[in-house]
């Protein structure tokens, strides 16, 4: 897939890296050091879009030339904002909550060309469904350290996070961390625009 200008990842996620692989596409890593603290006075999808441009402003200050992509994803149960988990014990709390229960996955982005400092931001949500999920589950999940790097605690694409997924409403790779689909319209058309 070939696009104008160079990608950079404003993410060190290994998530991100993989799917913009799958599709192709040329890219390198800066990855960003913006901490991702929700402010309570935005929404969901104001949060996670603002921290998507404070990731992608951060790493166009070293760059050149290229198109700079930042993102944020968050899970939403009932308002209540859901990032990374902060120990094992947070992770347990967050999918106990989720047990059962429908939840909101927002994936908020923002592409900077460099050197214009042009920019388009924009997100996806999708609905995803827990089926109920028993406490040894979890636990024997958490074993495993990978839900610590995960918004929600889960993850539906590598890892038995998937078995407690009963079904979802709308772009899957959003579930995994980044919408392929959007994101590469948005880019298409952003390039056109410059």
């Amino acid at each position: 897939m070939k696009f104008k200008k160079k990608i950079i990842l404003a993410s060190s996620s290994p998530r991100r890296y993989n799917l913009l692989n799958q599709i192709g596409v040329d890219f390198e890593i800066q990855p960003s050091e913006i901490e991702e603290i929700f402010d309570p006075s935005k929404s969901p999808i104001e949060n996670a879009v603002f921290l998507s441009e404070a990731k992608a402003q951060q790493v166009a200050g070293n760059i050149d030339n290229g198109f700079v992509v930042g993102a944020d994803t968050i899970v939403v149960l009932n308002g209540e904002l859901m990032g990374k988990p902060g120990s094992e014990r947070d992770a347990f709390q967050m999918l106990r909550k989720l047990s059962n229960k429908e939840h909101k996955v927002i994936t908020g982005f923002t592409i900077i060309d460099k050197p214009s400092n042009k920019k388009v931001s924009d997100y996806e949500l999708t609905l995803v469904k827990f089926r109920e999920i028993e406490d040894e589950e979890i636990m024997e999940y958490i074993t495993t350290q990978s839900p610590i790097d995960k918004a929600g605690a889960y993850g539906i694409q590598d890892d038995f996070g998937a078995i407690f997924v009963e079904k979802i409403n709308g772009c899957f790779y959003n579930v995994v961390g980044f919408p392929l689909t959007k994101f590469y319209l948005t880019l298409k058309k952003f390039q056109k625009e410059i």
